[in-house]
């Protein structure tokens, strides 16, 4: 019996933290990148989907946007597509682009929609979209600078314009609207651009007007000086973090300048969190701890004594 009563305090402990986050999320826009491990791993995509229904069902207008990079590569493999990555962005010909449509709005978001449908104790609530969709997304080509030199991707492009009233209608109606990062050209609109979902996930939060943003990684967080682990960062403001993102390996470079934008956007914060941990986002929202590193937009709070909550060794991002 005490072994339950000690549970039992545990877990009303972890809704008695939970409380302030709650308040500054319910009836407010949270926009949760999915990506990493969570998309391919059984046990990490159900925990995702629960997370997702539970929070709308506490009033949090949750928005999910998805990237497919694992089985992007699987069905370009599997098609004989040449597939290369330059400063941490896919280069993505006429071909390849194809396959990425099929595998984003098709094979991901068909599954995602069905597990947060699953996962729903009620009516369905999700709903996939695309940014071709009522004319969500525009983007415009883009290309990269590696070693200081300008590096063509082919048909990959940013977000330049965002009209969320597809997005906003979903939210009213009580769904969870699932987003795939294909967006049109914005000067050839007959043909569409492979756009970086995190960066897509930044534009589409600004646009909203979110209170948060939280981009699910492969790894525990940011580290300053990597590979020193105990360079984990559990907060930093927008000013250090722009010192720092030239520094940084080139797979979280999309990521931190995702959060970064955000914030400067009029996002409220942003978090880069370990998405390996099962619920990791309940857990941040549950506890005093900091799962992953969190981006705001103001100095940090000396007072601040969260620590990181540790997670399985990992290799950075390439």
């Amino acid at each position: 019996m005490g072994d339950d009563s000690t549970a039992l305090a545990a877990k009303a402990e972890a809704l008695i933290e939970s409380l302030p986050w709650i308040a500054r999320l319910q009836g407010r826009v949270l926009v949760v990148k999915f990506g990493g491990n969570a998309m391919v791993d059984d046990e990490l995509k159900r925990a995702f989907a629960e997370d997702m229904v539970y929070l709308r069902h506490l009033g949090v207008r949750v928005v999910v946007v998805h990237g497919g990079g694992p089985q992007i590569s699987a069905e370009l493999k599997h098609r004989g597509i040449a597939s290369e990555f330059r400063g941490g962005l896919r280069i993505t010909t006429p071909e390849a682009l194809e396959v990425v449509r099929d595998v984003l709005t098709l094979q991901v978001a068909h599954e995602l929609t069905g597990l947060l449908n699953d996962s729903s104790p009620s009516a369905p609530l999700a709903q996939a979209l695309s940014g071709e969709t009522d004319g969500l997304f525009r983007a415009e080509k883009r290309g990269t600078i590696v070693d200081g030199e300008n590096v063509d991707l082919g048909q990959v492009g940013d977000v330049a314009e965002v009209n969320p009233a597809v997005v906003l209608a979903l939210l009213d109606a009580g769904r969870i609207p699932v987003v795939s990062s294909i967006a049109p050209d914005r000067d050839d609109p007959a043909h569409s651009l492979n756009v970086n979902a995190d960066s897509a996930a930044s534009a589409l939060a600004i646009a909203l007007g979110a209170q948060r943003l939280v981009i699910l990684t492969d790894v525990a967080g940011l580290y300053s000086d990597w590979p020193n682990r105990d360079s984990l960062v559990a907060r930093i403001t927008a000013t250090e973090l722009d010192a720092l993102i030239p520094s940084l390996e080139s797979g979280m470079i999309p990521k931190m300048t995702a959060c970064l934008d955000a914030v400067r956007g009029g996002v409220g914060s942003a978090a880069v969190i370990d998405g390996r941990i099962p619920h990791s986002i309940l857990l941040e929202a549950f506890s005093a701890s900091v799962i992953g590193t969190e981006v705001i937009g103001t100095e940090v709070i000396e007072s601040d004594n969260t620590e990181p909550v540790p997670s399985p060794p990992v290799k950075a991002e390439k």
